[in-house]
């Protein structure tokens, strides 16, 4: 349901107004989220970083066709981000636009997000790295326009930090001089959560097809 709008957004042009843009993105990270909650990976608050009454508010206002029962919200307790995330989460929101509501909640997602392994255009469900640096753009100028050597999002954010507390974790004289570089700057290439999600349904459906039914020899 929410891979439909997700999809189509991602054949068309960049929309106008950044409102259709956040919607595209919720979109995708609400896909996800279901995902996870169908294979009791987690609940919605987990899969969010949002609590019940703001996924709520979201599901009504934005996406009112879908059933809010689908994620079970009923069933679940708030979410109680770890210190990590309360780091990240606070960075985030020291940047945000002011008086925004969307930016305040796509800080809580992004933070609750990026605690996942992959990159985190790839946590967030979003088709592409570029997607990731224009959400962050819109809703946290000041960090994002920081990152002005292209390093990774996730390693750019744990960098500002360390920052913060006066100190670095990193032991190079300089990124150039660095024996993991990529580590740091190299390509953010990689399938799609949503890709993956469609290719995995296809692949299910082609095994159930070709399975042999009972009855016959």
């Amino acid at each position: 349901m929410f891979a439909h709008h997700a999809g189509r957004h991602s054949i068309s042009q960049s929309p106008p107004i950044d409102q259709a843009f956040d919607q595209h993105v919720l979109s995708c990270v609400l896909s996800c989220a279901l995902k996870e909650v169908e294979a009791g990976e987690a609940t919605a608050t987990e899969a969010t970083g949002l609590s019940r009454a703001e996924l709520r508010d979201l599901l009504a206002v934005s996406f009112a066709a879908v059933p809010i029962n689908a994620f079970a919200l009923e069933e679940v307790g708030e979410p109680e981000p770890d210190p990590e995330q309360k780091l990240l989460r606070e960075l985030l929101l020291a940047h945000a636009r002011p008086g925004d509501l969307a930016s305040v909640r796509f800080a809580k997602i992004i933070a609750r997000r990026a605690m996942r392994n992959n990159h985190l255009w790839q946590d967030l469900g979003l088709f592409n790295r570029t997607e990731l640096s224009r959400l962050l753009a819109t809703h946290f100028p000041t960090l994002a326009a920081g990152n002005i050597q292209n390093m990774k999002w996730k390693k750019y954010f744990y960098r500002k930090l360390c920052e913060a507390e006066g100190f670095s974790l990193c032991t190079a004289p300089s990124c150039r001089e660095c024996d993991d570089f990529e580590s740091c700057f190299g390509p953010e290439a990689g399938e799609s959560r949503l890709a993956r999600i469609k290719n995995g349904l296809a692949l299910d459906q082609e095994a159930l097809s070709s399975a042999p039914r009972g009855g016959q020899s």
